[in-house]
């Protein structure tokens, strides 16, 4: 047994695998059928320009003469949350921003916000895709079992939460944990492109395929995308950083036998790295 075959073994006992591999057609059946479910877009389609009057919400600006009225509607809260994340010059001014950000309607189910978790300074930074209930009671990103999972695969490359950076591309909890609406997302991305640009990462890993289609801009399958690097960037970067797409654990709980596919993902990573 080669060496090569010994660290896959070695994967596949601290990641849990306790099923047999399946191959050939049967593998791509299972991959396709995750594929199905990635490749489609978030819920809700809403047109960032439309103005709909049953989404408007009333607030009151202070200004020198007293309160001023002013109706938002979902168009002014994506341009809203773009004046508020160009405005900060440090993570903490941008959590700040977010905490306090009242544009997205599930921030009113959710318990907590989900801003990040991990080392802020590190040059390696992961992207998920929504907060679930673990997260959202806790307070942290990938906390709950796929958390766990996600830990014991930075861990297979010698990596663990000191030395990699855990944020969202939505920062709140969807009801039901749903995906995240195409709106929702709209209103978190200067948020998260402004997150990216602060932390600067040498690499930049989306974990899972709406961080993708976030993010990327991109309507291909998690499955195409991942098993090569991509180049990201942003309004808020100077520079492009280096960007892989993995499999997000809580499809990786759900069919073990992928993770095959997710040890040549951390290879690569890791092989970048060093």
């Amino acid at each position: 047994m080669s060496d090569e075959d010994l660290e896959l073994l070695k994967f596949y006992h601290e990641v849990g695998v306790d099923c047999t591999l399946t191959e050939g057609e049967e593998e791509k059946k299972v991959e396709n059928k995750e594929d199905s479910k990635a490749v489609q877009p978030p819920v809700t389609q809403v047109a960032n320009t439309g103005k709909d009057a049953d989404s408007s919400v009333t607030r009151w600006n202070d200004t020198k003469g007293g309160k001023e009225q002013q109706t938002m509607f979902p168009s002014d809260w994506i341009i809203e949350a773009r004046k508020l994340a160009s405005k900060c010059s440090s993570v903490d001014e941008l959590r700040s921003a977010v905490v306090s950000f009242e544009g997205c309607e599930i921030k009113k189910t959710a318990t907590n916000t989900v801003f990040s978790d991990g080392n802020p300074n590190a040059k390696i930074m992961l992207v998920g895709e929504a907060p679930g209930g673990n997260e959202d009671l806790q307070g942290i990103p990938f906390c709950g079992a796929s958390g766990m999972l996600l830990d014991k695969m930075l861990g297979a490359i010698n990596l663990d939460r000191t030395k990699v950076y855990i944020s969202n591309t939505v920062f709140w909890r969807p009801p039901g944990n749903r995906k995240p609406t195409d709106l929702e997302l709209d209103m978190c991305r200067p948020f998260v492109e402004k997150h990216i640009a602060l932390v600067s990462p040498q690499i930049l890993i989306l974990v899972g395929g709406i961080a993708c289609y976030s993010l990327l801009d991109n309507t291909k399958t998690i499955s195409t995308l991942r098993g090569r690097f991509h180049t990201y960037t942003n309004q808020y970067l100077s520079h492009s950083i280096t960007t892989a797409a993995i499999f997000h654990p809580a499809y990786l709980l759900r069919q073990p036998a992928q993770k095959r596919l997710a040890w040549e993902d951390l290879k690569k990573i890791r092989d970048y790295l060093q």
